[in-house]
Parts: C-alpha cells; sequence; structure tokens
C-alpha cells in the first residue's frame, strides 16, 4: 500500500507548481526566490540528499554541459538550422507566451520582482526546460483557453542575461533537480523498485509543466509528454552519477543554450 508519506510528496509539489504559485501572482523575482525557498523546503522534509559536492556527478554533468553546448555551436553553423533557430528568438526575451508579453510591453519596462517603470511584465523562467525545443510546442493561437488572468500576468519580456545568470540557475535548474533528482526519484526508487520508479518520477517532472505550458500557449499534452521524456533523461544521468549535480549542469545547459542559441542566431552569427 502506498504510504501517505508518498502521495505528498507526489500531490505537494504539482499542487505548488499548477495551483498555489500561479495565485500568488508573484513578479519574475519573487516567482525565483518562492521556487527555491519551496524546493529548500521540500527537499529538507524529505530528507532529499543531491550530493552537490559529487565529483563524479561533477564529471558526468560537465561532460553532459560540454556535449549540449557543442551541439548548440554546431547548429548555429548549420544555415537552415540557425534560420530555424531564429524564429525561437521571441522566446529567448519573454517568458510566458511571447504573442501576450509582447502585447503588454508598451512603453517603459516592469521589472521582475513585479514593480513597475511604465508597463512591461515578467512572469516566471521556470515555465519549460528550454527554448532548445523541449516544451515549444506551439497550439493555435485559437485553441488558447485561458480561464485567468493569471496566465496573462506571467507572460512578459525578461532580460535575457538575468534569466541565463540567476532565474535558470535558481529558479528553474536548483529548484527543479532538489525537487526531482535529490528527493522525489530516490523516494520513489524505494518505494516502486528501479525499474517503475523511474517512470514514476519523470511522469510527475512531466505533469509539473501543465501550468506552464497554458501559460506559455503550448500544447499542454505534448508538453506534459516531452518533459516526461526530459524527466527520464535527468533521472537517468543522476542515478548513474549518484548526484543531482550531473542533470543540474545538463539542465543548466540546455535552458540556457536554448535562450542564447536563438539570440545569436537572429543576429545571423555563425559560431
Amino acid at each position: 500500500m502506498i504510504s501517505a508519506k508518498v502521495v505528498a510528496a507526489v500531490v505537494v509539489p504539482l499542487t505548488w507548481n499548477n495551483i498555489l504559485l500561479p495565485r500568488l501572482r508573484l513578479g519574475l523575482r519573487g516567482r525565483t526566490v518562492a521556487h527555491a525557498a519551496f524546493a529548500t523546503g521540500y527537499s529538507v522534509a524529505l530528507r532529499g540528499n543531491p550530493r552537490w559536492r559529487s565529483a563524479r556527478g561533477a564529471r558526468y554533468g560537465l561532460v553532459a554541459f560540454a556535449a549540449v553546448s557543442s551541439g548548440y555551436v554546431v547548429a548555429l553553423t548549420v544555415p537552415p538550422i540557425r534560420h530555424l533557430l531564429a524564429g525561437f528568438a521571441d522566446r529567448s526575451r519573454t517568458v510566458g507566451d511571447p504573442a501576450v508579453a509582447e502585447s503588454v510591453d508598451q512603453g517603459g519596462v516592469r521589472v521582475g520582482d513585479g514593480s513597475s517603470a511604465g508597463g512591461r511584465s515578467v512572469g516566471d523562467p521556470t515555465a519549460r526546460i528550454g527554448t532548445s525545443g523541449v516544451s515549444s510546442i506551439r497550439r493555435p493561437r485559437g485553441a488558447l483557453d485561458r480561464d485567468s488572468a493569471a496566465d496573462d500576468s506571467e507572460s512578459a519580456v525578461v532580460d535575457p542575461v538575468e534569466r541565463v545568470a540567476v532565474h535558470i540557475p535558481i529558479g528553474t535548474v536548483y529548484s527543479e533537480e532538489m525537487i526531482f533528482r535529490a528527493t522525489l526519484d530516490p523516494l520513489l526508487d524505494s518505494v516502486f523498485g528501479r525499474r517503475i520508479g523511474p517512470l514514476a518520477a519523470a511522469a510527475v517532472f512531466g505533469l509539473w509543466h501543465i501550468h506552464p505550458a497554458r501559460v506559455a500557449g503550448d500544447n499542454v499534452p505534448a508538453t506534459v509528454a516531452a518533459t516526461t521524456v526530459g524527466g527520464l533523461l535527468f533521472g537517468l544521468l543522476a542515478r548513474r552519477a549518484a548526484s543531482a549535480t550531473a542533470p543540474a549542469l545538463l539542465h543548466f545547459a540546455l535552458n540556457s543554450g536554448g535562450v542564447i542559441a536563438p539570440l545569436l542566431a537572429e543576429r545571423g552569427r555563425p559560431v
């Protein structure tokens, strides 16, 4: 019989990311802080162990980071792929739905803590694994079915430098790796075994992205499926390296590259 602890370990993060956090209506910086605080508390409460200082984890992670980074570099040297990447440049400058973000971007900048200086709003950096394509699966604009103003409030223009330097590593990578690879994955492995556990953990990781996919205007089932595959990959790396450091470095490479590469492609700068 599945214990109440396991049920809570699964339900609490899904409720947090898909229901509670959106209702807080925080700015970008507020959401980053809230995510990090939640992830830390969740991991401490369930005795997660990320093993950040693992040399083995660092080695595996650096190899993965180098492989992904090299892939982006190669992609930018191939004209058709560079042209394709350039089409995602709007996502590098926004969070949530680019069309909505740009529609509210009228004269001035609203900074990430929710304060304003003329009208731009910034939303959540944690919306997807990366603009590299894991959940950049758009659905037709007519298919958008927003039922809350909170959806639009989370779509906004954001400084790519701040996003890569602060919000991706803290709001996305640290938070998600602490919740999943450092805590939930090992817990589900201990309950369901090494065959079912990884699948269950990856499925929860996929469901974690339901609300962010809606905000971004992405196809929700496709995004959940894609991020579930991503969760399997991150989990496999974490188990192989016995550390959350390895998937964290891979995660950061995917997300940061997904912001930087389209901007370079848009400028037509082969690397």
